[in-house]
């Protein structure tokens, strides 16, 4: 995406900015599989998929490999992703203005979301996708 004055940005939509490369785990995989995975794909966070269609989807995070792994000591090759996870997620429409998701990350205090069109997840949107398209 071309970069836009912030106003431009406030009413551009997820989709405009957001990653499409949303790359996912299982929950019984071990948080160590979860760190290869994000090395390997330079990801800070990995989709965890859903067990069944009425199961939600969940989150793993560098920050929960950190805290919840690295902090307490334990061996990532003992811990399931599941254990660690963040479930249900928050997610955003494709066609939310980032203004709205800006706000909602806030107040909800996430720093990412996936894209849901209400059939499939279609990418992943961050502060961090956000913040890069303001054009100063």
């Amino acid at each position: 995406m071309a970069k836009k004055p912030l106003k431009g940005v406030r009413f551009a939509t997820a989709s405009t900015v957001m990653k499409k490369n949303v790359v996912t785990i299982e929950g019984k995989d071990t948080v160590a599989d979860a760190i290869r995975l994000m090395r390997e794909k330079k990801v800070s966070s990995l989709l965890v998929n859903r067990r069944g269609q009425e199961d939600a989807w969940g989150i793993v995070t560098r920050k929960d490999v950190v805290n919840k792994i690295v902090d307490p000591g334990k061996n990532p090759k003992e811990v399931k992703v599941f254990e660690i996870m963040t479930k249900p997620l928050l997610m955003v429409s494709p066609g939310l203005t980032l203004k709205y998701c800006s706000r909602l990350f806030h107040n909800a205090g996430v720093r990412r979301a996936p894209v849901f069109d209400g059939k499939n997840i279609v990418g992943i949107l961050s502060n961090t996708d956000i913040f890069n398209a303001i054009d100063l």
